[in-house]
């Protein structure tokens, strides 16, 4: 039993344990996440003191009032503005305050309402509504139903070349989003690029971020290629992601977004350090970078005499004799016989006697007035009414239309497909990511909703200084969060409220176990007495028949006689060793006489003996 009981307490707390495991998962990363030289304060020292000097100056009011209970402080997550170290392109983390190096697109975009083409949306530099980090402050997307633009310059143009692009920057939607963009476009570097006039048209070089519309989660990897032997530019779109991205867009935390290329034609990106999606420039885009060396030739033309039947009637079938196309696909039920009680002279709707013709009827306008049709109440109770007819069932002579079976078609030529011929447009870049260089960054985007946070831009071609902003910079939001978050009860609830499904999952877990336990524990059966004759067909001690009151009284008796040394003394004088004799052996004849008793007892109170005398 002990051993059950343990077995099922270990296969609760197991069970608890996976069903909590998912739910914590994103504290336990949070806090996995948190770099050695992350400053955090729990300031309860500097509560402590405050709290000390109020009770000092209300200490003659409240000398003998019980002291409050006091709530530790959540701790707090000193912010430290990130600074660009090593080698970059371009950093910006706004905690300036202001927009200083940044353009506000002037421009109105074009094939548009004049209502909506001009760039007015607004942008603000502000802490998010909801800051868990005081401080921080970021570039916000203010206006709803708008076109935004925004731009700046690099420090330097970026040349693609030996070394790789790291594009990384973070993205809060605050008010979640409903349909809309929150993209980067790394501007081509062209003379004529002008950030005044930043619009949907201004050549770029690579797009890259999320963009949501309805149900439709994407995280955008698109960069042009310019075709070597036309000179056009062709945008080509990586492959969409397997990871479920919906969390990133509905969770209202800070992510991370990172795009890596490398000078070997191969991609990542990756969302809070994660990778979501990597690939070959080569292999994983769309339409290809290189096309295909053969295409169909626009010239041929299908011969009037191919045959793409695979198969055909057999010309030498003949339809038999005895094959009757004529015939009725059903008939009449010979074998029917009209139910008895069929009221053959009663119609199975009648003129409704209620009805009562409306007095606003035109008979000229309208026609004659007739009382609507109503079942017949007589027919209620018979099995029908009206003319009887047969029931139809299926002619079991019906062959339908003969049709020559089909064969397999002796002219089948096959499917026609026009001839390939050499692509005369192709072409073979087998770099490319030796893409056109760019040198500035900036935000073009469309929304539904507003208040879309961005923050710490970084443009660079080495990963170690990428990954330092990174942790000066988003890895603070991410404590900041991190040390915010409910407790893992409230967690489960919250998880429980969007997915009401959990609720069974907890029961289960928990409740299920404890029933388990109590049934073992609770309703084991109890061992029954066994019977003298049990005993008897066993080898198994018994115990004895007497009751243990007589038992223990006799015990006493013998002993208070043994005891007494009067009485041992005059029982070793007067006896002689004849009447010793005959002691022992009416000693011996006692014993034997009660062994008999016994077994006459037990035999008397066997079931199988009472049978034998009932019969």
């Amino acid at each position: 039993m002990d051993q059950r009981v343990g077995l099922l307490v270990l296969l609760a707390a197991g069970l608890l344990c996976l069903t909590l495991a998912p739910v914590s998962r994103a504290q336990d990363l949070d806090e996995a996440g948190l770099d050695d030289d992350v400053d955090v304060e729990d300031d309860l020292d500097l509560g402590l003191a405050g709290a000390d000097e109020g009770e000092l100056d209300g200490e003659d009011v409240q000398d003998d009032a019980p002291s409050a209970p006091k709530t530790p402080p959540t701790p707090k997550v000193t912010y430290k503005a990130p600074e660009a170290m090593g080698e970059h392109f371009f950093a910006e983390s706004f905690d300036r305050g202001t927009l200083d190096g940044w353009v506000v697109s002037n421009a109105k975009k074009e094939d548009t309402d004049e209502d909506i083409a001009k760039y007015d949306g607004k942008w603000s530099v502000e802490e998010m509504k909801d800051s868990k980090l005081p401080g921080d402050q970021g570039l916000v997307l203010k206006s709803r139903a708008k076109h935004h633009a925004i731009s700046a310059q690099l420090l330097r143009p970026f040349t693609f070349d030996t070394q790789p692009l790291i594009v990384q920057y973070e993205v809060n939607f605050q008010s979640g989003i409903d349909c809309g963009g929150a993209y980067v476009k790394l501007l081509s570097q062209t003379p004529d690029l002008d950030l005044d006039q930043f619009v949907d048209k201004t050549p770029y070089t690579i797009m890259f971020g999320p963009d949501k519309c309805g149900e439709d989660y994407k995280l955008h990897f698109i960069f042009r290629h310019k075709n070597p032997k036309t000179g056009e530019y062709e945008e080509k779109h990586a492959k969409k992601p397997d990871s479920d991205l919906r969390t990133y867009y509905t969770d209202k935390k800070t992510h991370l977004y990172t795009l890596v290329l490398n000078p070997d034609n191969t991609f990542e990106v990756l969302v809070d350090q994660t990778l979501v999606n990597s690939g070959s420039l080569l292999k994983d885009m769309t339409p290809p970078v290189n096309p295909a060396a053969e295409v169909e030739d626009p010239d041929d033309y299908k011969p009037e005499d191919w045959d793409e039947r695979p198969k055909i009637q057999d010309p030498d079938a003949v339809k038999p004799e005895d094959w009757d196309e004529d015939a009725p696909a059903q008939m009449p039920d010979e074998d029917a016989v009209k139910p008895d009680g069929w009221l053959d002279d009663e119609a199975e709707y009648i003129g409704d006697p209620d009805a009562v013709k409306p007095e606003d009827w035109d008979e000229d306008m309208d026609g004659e007035w007739e009382a609507p049709q109503v079942p017949n109440p007589a027919c209620e109770t018979a099995p029908g009414c009206g003319a009887w007819k047969r029931p139809m069932i299926d002619n079991p002579n019906y062959k339908g239309k003969w049709k020559p079976p089909m064969i397999d078609n002796p002219n089948y030529q096959g499917v026609w497909k026009p001839r390939k011929i050499p692509n005369p447009a192709f072409f073979e870049d087998l770099h490319p990511f030796r893409m056109t260089a760019f040198s500035a960054v900036g935000l073009e985007l469309w929304s539904m909703t507003s208040d879309i946070f961005f923050d710490n831009f970084f443009i660079t071609n080495d990963r170690n200084t990428a990954e330092r902003w990174a942790t000066d910079g988003w890895g603070l939001k991410k404590a900041a969060e991190g040390a915010a978050d409910p407790g893992l009860a409230t967690q489960m609830m919250n998880a429980a409220e969007e997915r009401p499904w959990l609720w069974v999952v907890y029961v289960l877990t928990v409740a299920l176990p404890l029933v388990l336990i109590i049934i073992f524990c609770c309703t084991g059966k109890k061992k029954s007495a066994a019977t003298p004759a049990e005993y008897k067909k066993t080898d198994e001690p018994q115990p004895d028949v007497k009751d243990e009151e007589e038992e223990e009284k006799a015990e006493e008796a013998d002993e208070a006689e043994e005891s007494s040394p009067a009485a041992e003394e005059k029982s070793d004088r007067d006896e002689s060793p004849a009447e010793k004799d005959e002691e022992e052996e009416d000693e011996d004849e006692e014993q034997e006489g009660t062994a008999d008793e016994l077994e006459e007892d037990v035999l008397r109170r066997s079931p199988r003996n009472k049978k034998v005398r009932r019969d």
